[in-house]
């Protein structure tokens, strides 16, 4: 079965030179794939054609300046809002974009909507652990101000996408607290303790202080959004800032960077771990389709994992496991 995904290639800091780029790699990796493009016809027209790609025109865009819900209301023919409408209407498996992410959040929200039973959607990157592993961090910025019940809702899509992508049978959930007590909190977090506690299609693991969320002790962390994304920029700081010392002070002398030159292999394979670019974007779990946001700041090869982001969520039928626990959830819930 080819999968057909539709990609912005006007949104990002960096479009359309490396979003396109990014497409053209992705279609040389993945055969099992087809690539249609959404942009201006000026741009459309500097892409040559080849097979499996294809090509359709907006006449605008939305930029990350912009009101995201006035966007996606008023521009009705830009690149984002026609992605997005192509997979409400089924004529593409997934969407791909850099753009804006709050506009990205409206658009997946009012125009493919939301599951039946979902309070909210959620953004849940993958970040990597310590021990080599993969967490999923939801939620990261979709939704600032959460009720307990939208945490949970979190726990069971966090929990049904490692599932369906990266095959772990009882992923280990937990929740992002000050504390790692049962009784820490605000009243939301502990409200929703109580939720995740009581949730069978979630093998919850209790809070987890921030410095034990990239242990490898977890496979997701539920938090509201203002959390997980304060969590996601002072990770990304940090990971620079670290990377940056280690390099200057491994040329500080002709020792350190002969030292430096012996742990070359090291170095890459670290610094590989920590890239974003690996990881490729972020989905929207909770809405009736494939959306997934890549980095406003993508080059090439982050575009391209991206795309390849889509392939497994397409292939790991996320969408229908979603619908499944959450519908079952709902079931439970109904009967206590």
């Amino acid at each position: 079965m080819m999968i057909n995904i539709a990609v912005d290639v006007m949104g990002g800091d960096n479009a359309p030179v490396e979003i396109i780029a990014g497409a053209l790699d992705a279609l040389e990796k993945f055969s099992d794939i087809t690539i249609t493009m959404i942009g201006t016809n000026e741009v459309l027209m500097t892409v040559d054609d080849r097979p499996r790609l294809m090509k359709k025109a907006a006449s605008e865009v939305i930029e990350m300046a912009e009101s995201p819900v006035k966007a996606i209301k008023s521009k009705k023919d830009s690149s984002m809002v026609v992605g997005m409408t192509m997979v409400r209407d089924g004529l593409c498996d997934a969407f791909v974009t850099a753009g804006s992410t709050g506009a990205a959040v409206a658009g997946g929200t009012l125009i493919i909507r939301r599951i039946e039973g979902i309070q909210r959607p959620a953004l849940a990157p993958l970040i990597p652990t310590a021990d080599g592993g993969r967490v999923l961090l939801i939620d990261c910025g979709a939704n600032v101000d959460c009720k307990s019940s939208y945490l949970r809702q979190f726990g069971i899509m966090g929990s049904a996408y490692m599932k369906a992508v990266m095959g772990i049978e009882s992923p280990r959930v937990c929740l992002i607290n000050n504390g790692a007590e049962e009784e820490k909190g605000n009243a939301v977090t502990k409200e929703a303790y109580q939720l995740l506690k009581d949730t069978p299609q979630v093998d919850f693991r209790g809070n987890a202080e921030g410095r034990d969320i990239l242990s490898g002790k977890y496979d997701v962390a539920v938090c509201d959004g203002f959390v997980g994304n304060v969590f996601m920029k002072g990770l990304e700081g940090f990971a620079m800032m670290l990377l940056g010392m280690l390099k200057e002070n491994l040329m500080s002398s002709r020792i350190s960077a002969i030292g430096a030159l012996l742990s070359k292999g090291a170095f890459k394979k670290v610094k590989k771990q920590m890239d974003y670019t690996e990881y490729g974007g972020t989905p929207l779990l909770g809405i009736k389709g494939c959306l997934i946001k890549a980095h406003g700041n993508s080059d090439a090869k982050s575009m391209m994992n991206a795309i390849g982001q889509a392939v497994s969520f397409i292939k790991g039928n996320v969408l229908s496991l979603i619908t499944k626990e959450i519908s079952e959830s709902a079931e439970a819930t109904e009967e206590d």
